[in-house]
């Protein structure tokens, strides 16, 4: 487990920690390191999930089950991301599923042991990180919200497109879902999105090849959106 500290000390939950801090209260809190293969699950919607886990390597998707077999994308989650944190306080069964999208090791800590503070200032530091990681996950589902309810596909495409380019610091690049997949996401028709970006594309405002897109014209986006 020492080999990952250092990315450890990267993660929302684990920010502000010495090396030695951290790998004391991991041994403390019972932390323990698994692998799972692709397509294999870690929490199944209508069970419940008490665990909070660090993705270490590989990646997961996380989705909601809806009628006819559709997955409904919520987050993909890439090494160094933390998953578990919300369901997990919850006295409700996870509305969610999470699945490794590609084999993938995951650093796991049950959650009551998590929130119950030892007094030392490296535990109640994570509990702070905790809340605030939490606080986060909040506002990235009202940004979620404010998409779905946007009347025009167009204006969809360009929100979510500037909220990608403001993650990634950069005006190129690569989105964390398939076209199907960011069709689900935005709660729209396949081949509409398909026409959209294509028109979008033709008319200057932005070039993409599959998941990758390069903003051309970010004010004119924001003017959709507004």
């Amino acid at each position: 487990m020492n080999n990952y500290l250092p990315l450890l000390q990267t993660t929302t939950l684990f920010a502000g920690l010495s090396a030695a801090e951290l790998s004391t209260l991991l041994s403390r809190l019972g932390a323990s390191v698994r692998s799972y293969g692709k397509g294999e699950a870690l929490v199944l919607a209508g069970e419940p999930s008490r665990r909070v886990g660090i993705v270490l390597s590989g990646e997961l998707e996380a989705y909601r089950p809806a009628p006819g077999g559709v997955r409904i994308p919520i987050a993909r989650v890439e090494p160094g991301g933390v998953f578990g944190d919300v369901l997990g306080g919850s006295s409700l069964s996870s509305p969610v599923t999470v699945l490794a999208a590609a084999p993938c090791e995951v650093l796991l800590l049950p959650y009551e042991r998590l929130l119950l503070s030892d007094g030392s200032p490296a535990h109640q530091r994570v509990v702070q990180n905790l809340v605030r990681t939490i606080s986060d996950k909040y506002f990235s589902l009202s940004h979620r919200i404010d998409l779905l309810v946007m009347k025009s596909l167009r204006a969809k495409v360009a929100a979510y497109l500037l909220s990608e380019a403001a993650r990634a610091h950069s005006l190129t690049f690569s989105i964390p879902f398939s076209r199907i997949q960011l069709a689900d996401y935005l709660n729209c028709d396949r081949s509409a999105l398909s026409r959209e970006l294509s028109t979008m594309q033709r008319e200057g405002l932005i070039d993409t090849y599959r998941s990758s897109f390069k903003l051309l014209e970010p004010d004119a986006l924001q003017q959709m959106v507004q």
